[in-house]
């Protein structure tokens, strides 16, 4: 405890460039507060402050010095706030984003069950295909989908998703069903955000260009298509799993299928993770199925 004597002072001295106001802060006498900044001076055997009757300014030695203090103050206040949280109900704002469709159908109805179990949590939720910068934006965490690219952001897996290829009957029965890979430029291959489609061939990752008579960005959209019998398409399963049951769309090419991808929470790796949002990605986490954490 002997090496935090003086540094709430000089902190509060450095940030109101006056004794006087460092002491109504700290609601100590201002020669109490001088006293220990310069006992701490003499610690340290480095002057930190130069003193005239009219300023107060802080030596080279003394900025350096505050630039760590103030990072040792603000871990300290983080830590008691920490403290603090555990012990009452969660409460606050959180701010999320997670992509639309995906948002839409499976993250939305748990954020609003967690907050009927947590009436006192707020949440701002920010549905958008693109990838948005974490810290820049404000954001707590990110639902993101698949493969990770290499990032500072921590990140727990949720669940999982598998991408399938598929057509309706009726197009297999008029154009035939690929049996390989090669196969699909003799097809009408709708296009989504990606005109590549990723495979797996003897072992190794695979890409293959394709074209077809539409292209769109919405996958309910190449979904209607694929189902009245215009093209092949590509999704992943939460678009699809029931047209597979009731036989409005068939699964083909599945000695190619890619392996499953997670689907994960992103938060960003230096922002102090509160209780409330680690208690919405476990949430989420339970309530999606599968709970794995990893570095990315």
């Amino acid at each position: 405890m002997f090496l935090w004597e003086g540094v709430s002072e000089f902190v509060s001295v450095a940030q109101t460039s006056s004794f006087t106001g460092a002491s109504k802060i700290l609601g100590i006498s201002t020669a109490q507060v001088s006293r220990q900044v310069s006992a701490l001076e003499n610690r340290l055997n480095t002057k930190l402050f130069y003193r005239t009757t009219r300023k107060v300014s802080l030596t080279e030695e003394g900025s350096v010095y505050y630039q760590h203090c103030r990072q040792l103050m603000t871990g300290l206040a983080d830590a008691e706030r920490a403290v603090g949280n555990l012990r009452n109900t969660p409460q606050g704002l959180v701010k999320l984003t997670a992509p639309v469709t995906y948002g839409e159908k499976y993250i939305m109805p748990l954020v609003i069950n967690f907050m009927v179990l947590y009436p006192e949590v707020e949440v701002t939720v920010v549905l958008s295909n693109q990838t948005v910068d974490l810290v820049e934006g404000g954001y707590d965490l990110a639902v993101r989908l698949g493969k990770l690219g290499d990032s500072s952001m921590m990140a727990k897996r949720l669940t999982h998703r598998t991408q399938y290829v598929c057509a309706s009957p009726h197009y297999l029965e008029k154009f035939g069903i690929p049996h390989s890979l090669a196969e699909l430029k003799q097809h009408n291959c709708l296009v989504g955000n990606t005109d590549h489609w990723r495979f797996i061939e003897s072992g190794k990752e695979k890409s293959i260009r394709v074209s077809g008579s539409l292209t769109c960005n919405s996958g309910y959209g190449l979904r209607d298509a694929a189902i009245k019998g215009i093209g092949l398409i590509k999704l992943p399963d939460y678009y699809i799993s029931e047209d597979f049951k009731s036989g409005d769309l068939v699964s083909i090419l599945e000695n190619y299928q890619e392996p499953e991808e997670g689907i994960w929470a992103l938060y960003p790796q230096n922002r102090h993770l509160s209780p409330k949002v680690r208690l919405l990605v476990d949430y989420l986490a339970q309530q999606l199925g599968e709970s794995l954490t990893t570095n990315q």
